[in-house]
């Protein structure tokens, strides 16, 4: 079946989730968390992204993300590409990081906005990675921490957040808190499985007869009509931006960036650069011509390199997204 297109609004809630392949760690250490939360925070500040929460688990994460200008699509491909390259490296290995596409719904801040927050920042909790609140407070790889003011991380929107609870940070910070409390007894999913996850949130707000008919949505009738207009042109994911994919692609074979827009016979180059031209334009949405001016090389060299790139990929590492099966 073909996949479906994202609905991809700035400006809206998204909730992303990311699953490791297999359902196999995509968090080893303290180190691969302490470099994604770098990356993550880097990226938020310069795409203009507020993150209103987060939480990471073993094999997987959650990402509550309101993009303002920039496509979230251009910050998930940069994000995820750059971490599965360095995980990759660090831990020896080679091969797909990440299941699939990463899965994103398109929601409804008025109604769910704060029972994603809940949802997401009790994963921890529920995942039997800190036992009680009191740890879950300080726990360093969710955003809940952040929000009481116990850790930092900047991008995320905690103002936003506390907004919701009171005109004070004191005051908002101890009725977040208590919120947060009160879902320790909820029948959740199990943190490691998203399906069902829409009619479990449609419930706990008392709306599990009036939700949306498309499952990339998070809301209800009249938000699922609000949202149709114009959505062909908003589907298109932007492309990732050629000198970041370069230095990826670059720093994955060994090579320095300078050398794969050279001819050159240095070993590993013809398959770098096949495995850039893929990327940039299977998976990056760039035209033929475009990659061809980037790289200094002639349309039919891109094109004979682009067939030799996904196989390139395969026996190296998870530098692109696979298509969902």
């Amino acid at each position: 079946m073909p996949r479906t297109a994202r609905l991809i609004i700035p400006g809206m809630l998204h909730h992303v989730i990311v699953r490791g392949i297999e359902r196999r760690p995509i968090f080893e250490d303290d180190r691969d968390r302490s470099f994604f939360l770098e990356r993550f925070s880097s990226l938020l500040l310069e795409t203009k992204t507020d993150c209103l929460a987060w939480s990471l688990l073993t094999n997987h994460f959650h990402l509550l993300l309101c993009p303002r200008t920039t496509s979230l699509s251009t910050l998930m491909r940069r994000l995820l590409t750059s971490y599965a390259v360095t995980f990759n490296l660090r831990h020896n290995r080679s091969g797909h990081l990440f299941q699939n596409r990463y899965k994103s719904l398109l929601c409804d801040h008025e109604s769910y906005f704060l029972e994603l927050v809940r949802y997401i920042h009790l994963n921890p909790l529920r995942a039997g990675l800190v036992v009680g609140m009191k740890e879950l407070d300080d726990y360093p790889w969710c955003g809940h921490a952040v929000v009481l003011g116990r850790r930092s991380l900047s991008g995320q929107a905690t103002g936003t957040v506390l907004g919701r609870f009171g005109k004070s940070v004191k005051t908002g910070r101890k009725k977040y808190r208590a919120f947060i409390a009160d879902g320790i007894e909820q029948q959740a999913p199990d943190p490691g499985q998203v399906k069902g996850l829409r009619h479990w949130l449609a419930k706990q707000i008392g709306k599990e007869d009036d939700l949306a008919p498309d499952e990339r949505i998070l809301g209800g009738q009249d938000f699922f009509h609000q949202v149709q207009p114009g959505d062909a042109a908003r589907l298109t994911p932007r492309a990732i931006i050629l000198p970041q994919l370069l230095e990826n692609v670059a720093r994955a074979f060994d090579l320095s960036p300078e050398l794969l827009r050279q001819r050159t016979r240095v070993p590993g180059v013809a398959e770098a650069r096949a495995a850039f031209c893929y990327l940039a334009i299977r998976e990056g949405a760039h035209a033929g011509a475009e990659v061809a001016r980037f790289l200094r090389m002639s349309r039919a060299g891109v094109s004979v390199a682009i067939g030799r790139g996904k196989s390139i990929l395969q026996e190296r590492t998870d530098l692109g997204a696979q298509p969902a099966s």
